[in-house]
């Protein structure tokens, strides 16, 4: 079964960078579609990004286009979320889920991927950004 474990996430200041990582056991991470979500205070969840597992496109909600990479590392069985010119709404959770489901036909991160469609998650690490 496979278990996610987020780190990265802290306190900095606007303008500043982070990079999550998304560590996974149990199973090869090389083999999953990867989405990272995050939820603010009093808000609903909605994802930040998302890596197709099948043709290795990256896609990036509107909010973070431009300032993140989605990547992942085979050797290290990890997946990673570099944030760039961080900006205190990017403030909240993120969260690292996991799906084995895009193939030729099938993009689980088109149009947007929801948090439904993933069946693995870590418990998320916390960012903060203060203005």
């Amino acid at each position: 079964q496979l278990q996610l474990v987020e780190s990265g996430g802290g306190l900095v200041q606007s303008g500043e960078s982070l990079r999550l990582s998304c560590v996974a056991s149990g199973a090869p991470l090389s083999t999953y579609d990867i989405a990272w979500f995050r939820q603010a205070p009093g808000k609903e969840r909605e994802w930040v990004s998302c890596l197709n597992r099948y043709n290795g496109r990256e896609y990036y909600a509107s909010t973070v286009k431009g300032r993140s990479i989605v990547s992942r590392d085979a050797t290290k069985n990890a997946a990673f979320l570099q944030m760039i010119d961080l900006k205190p709404e990017d403030t909240g959770i993120y969260y690292c889920a996991a799906v084995q489901s895009s193939s030729w036909f099938w993009d689980v991160c088109q149009p947007a991927p929801t948090g439904s469609d993933f069946t693995s998650w870590g418990r998320g690490t916390q960012v903060s950004v203060s203005s």
